[in-house]
Formats: C-alpha cells, sequence, structure tokens
C-alpha cells in the first residue's frame, strides 16, 4: 500500500469544469456536495483505502523563526496556504493508478446545478522508507 495525499485548491490549480465558488452555491448545492464527500468516505472505508481528510479554514498565518528575540514574520507578498489550500484527503492504495482513480472520482463532486466540479486536485505521494541493501 501506498499513501497519497489528495488536495483541494481555492486557487492556484487550473480553474475546474464547473467554475463557480461555493460562496455562491445554492443550500442544495452545498448539502449534495457534502453528502457526496461523506459517501465518497464511506465507500474508501469499506476498501481500507481511507485514511484521513479535512477541510480547511480560510484564515490562518505565516511563521517563520526570524532569529532569537525577533518577532517573526507573518505576512509578504506571497501566496498563502490559507489562500490556497481548501483541505486534504489522506488514501492508502495498492498503486499510483488507484490513486489517480480516487482523485478522478473525488473531483466529480457535483457543484453548482448539480453538475460535478471536475476540478483539479493535486496528487502527492508520501515519502516512504529507503530501502536498504543487503549482500
Amino acid at each position: 500500500m501506498a499513501k497519497y495525499l489528495l488536495l483541494k485548491h481555492y486557487r492556484g490549480a487550473p480553474a475546474a469544469v464547473n467554475d463557480v465558488q461555493m460562496d455562491q452555491w445554492t443550500t442544495e448545492e452545498l448539502t449534495a456536495h457534502v453528502q457526496y464527500m461523506e459517501d465518497f468516505v464511506a465507500r474508501l472505508e469499506a476498501t481500507g483505502e481511507y485514511v484521513e481528510n479535512q477541510a480547511l479554514s480560510p484564515q490562518g498565518t505565516f511563521v517563520r523563526s526570524d532569529g532569537e528575540g525577533r518577532p517573526p514574520v507573518t505576512d509578504g507578498p506571497f501566496a498563502e496556504t490559507k489562500d490556497l489550500i481548501a483541505g486534504w484527503m489522506v488514501i492508502d492504495v495498492e498503486s499510483y493508478e488507484r490513486a489517480l482513480e480516487v482523485a478522478a472520482e473525488l473531483s466529480a463532486a457535483p457543484g453548482a446545478g448539480g453538475r460535478p466540479v471536475q476540478e483539479w486536485l493535486e496528487l502527492r505521494p508520501f515519502y516512504t522508507a529507503m530501502c536498504t541493501v543487503t549482500e
């Protein structure tokens, strides 16, 4: 099994096919989207491929160490994850091909007008332990 991170973006990815922002969806459209996500997770739980998922608040702060006794830098002229990352899902699947299938299915969650969003998701593998060569 290999773990993959599927990242949902607020912006920064290519535009979705059904590119209507969530804040413009009706209550029924939001409810259908959330139900799709819950059903999707249940299917992955049933196959043992689900690890976790989380939606993220758009609020956030960029922080780094600026040396002892110096305040952290919290903003700048760059894109921040609070502007880019809407949430994530971690899956544990048999192959890269299966990870692609799962990501494609998640991309098809319903959006405005009940049509699939067909958003771009970022699929990133987790690092695994390095193989040890023995003779």
